[in-house]
């Protein structure tokens, strides 16, 4: 009895060294990520390159990603993230020397790559430390680290930002980069992680060829209207303080993602216990919709109160997804192919977070603003939906 309740817990000394790895590495994406495009306007760059900016560093996490989860299975989940968090670190540094916009590209791309494969390792590493029996309900909690990161790091790098400028910004990411790998090297994975255990390399990591080797096939369906819901958060992220400062708004849309935070730590525990109860799809649903409608709002009617409006919405709709349909996809992978569903997960959450930044900008003009992105961000966001009613109707 005593061997079941230990199984059962989830607030254990490994839970909190990943939770802590998850939350700081990503901090430095979010803290970065909501400043990066003004310093890139800074710079003397336009609209669509700063977007570019913005959105490389997830490219080169999608080109990290595409590597990391066959890595994962052949080299080992500790080795991988270890190799991944130094690399993201020392990005970190290289933001002191950037003083034009084509060096601040290169970096963003080197960073992406370090955070790409790291993000795949935090998470499949999570999910052998979990517990199964409530792996939704865990996996709710542990995503609240991501969760605090998109809370806190818009709010400090945008207070450091305007306070000390964007020094003070790469130095917070460059201490974060660093608290993440420390808390990924205590944590223990021996008994399954494939770097220790060669039989499992062997039974599970050279078997696969051409698609497989990349994509896990039944993660693909979730991971496609996923992706779209990220447009959405991501115009938002890269572009709301360029935004704020158009319509005025400047003070409302600082407390746009501490609203954010407050709403998933509240709702996500909750939703993690109505997946595990088989609630998949209502979850999803009420999230698309409630995304398009705050983005919509936002667009058409700018103020205090579509803004907050807005922020509850975008949490129960990307942050909640995010979330929720990384468990879908987890949960429903073979246990040695959970890298590789992991990986297609953010494969396609990372093509349009990292793309979409530079074609959004595409429609801002002089006499448009920017609220055209908020109206198309929208609109790609209620095209998930059915894709959503498909993909789950089928799994269930």
């Amino acid at each position: 009895m005593n061997v079941r309740e230990d199984d059962e817990k989830i607030f254990t000394r490994d839970f909190f060294l990943v939770f802590g790895a998850l939350l700081f590495s990503a901090l430095v994406m979010y803290a970065l990520m909501s400043t990066v495009t003004e310093y890139a306007i800074s710079l003397g760059s336009t609209a669509t390159i700063a977007g570019l900016v913005s959105g490389l560093y997830i490219f080169g996490g999608l080109c990290s990603r595409i590597y990391s989860g066959n890595a994962l299975e052949k080299v080992g989940w500790k080795k991988i993230a270890l190799i991944f968090m130094s690399i993201h670190f020392l990005s970190c540094l290289l933001y002191f020397v950037v003083n034009d916009v084509t060096l601040l590209l290169i970096v963003r791309f080197i960073h992406g790559i370090g955070f790409g494969a790291t993000a795949n390792a935090i998470v499949t590493i999570a999910s052998d430390v979990l517990p199964k029996s409530r792996f939704g309900e865990a996996f709710g909690y542990f995503m609240l680290g991501t969760t605090l990161a998109v809370g806190l790091g818009p709010y400090i790098s945008g207070f450091l930002y305007d306070n000390i400028g964007s020094y003070g910004c790469f130095m917070a990411a460059s201490i974060f980069s660093a608290l993440a790998l420390i808390f990924i090297y205590f944590v223990d994975v021996s008994e399954h992680d494939p770097g220790n255990n060669p039989d499992l390399v062997k039974d599970n990591g050279n078997s696969y060829s051409g698609i497989e080797k990349v994509f896990e096939i039944k993660a693909i369906p979730v991971s496609l209207f996923t992706a779209l819901t990220s447009l959405g958060y991501v115009s938002i992220l890269s572009f709301y303080r360029l935004y704020a400062v158009e319509v005025d708004l400047a003070s409302v849309f600082s407390w746009f993602f501490l609203i954010y935070s407050v709403v998933l730590v509240l709702s996500r525990p909750v939703a993690g216990k109505i997946q595990d109860r088989g609630g998949d799809l209502i979850i999803c649903v009420v999230g698309i919709v409630a995304q398009s409608i705050g983005l919509f709002l936002i667009a058409f009617a700018p103020s205090a109160m579509t803004v907050m409006i807005c922020a509850v919405c975008a949490a129960l709709g990307f942050g909640t997804l995010n979330s929720a349909c990384t468990t879908i996809v987890t949960r429903n992978a073979p246990e040695h192919r959970r890298s590789y569903a992991v990986s297609t997960f953010y494969i396609f959450c990372d093509a349009t977070m990292g793309f979409g930044p530079a074609l959004l900008g595409c429609f801002v003009t002089a006499t448009s603003g920017y609220a055209p992105v908020y109206y198309i961000s929208s609109f790609i966001t209620l095209l998930a939906l059915p894709i959503c009613l498909y993909s789950l109707r089928k799994n269930n």
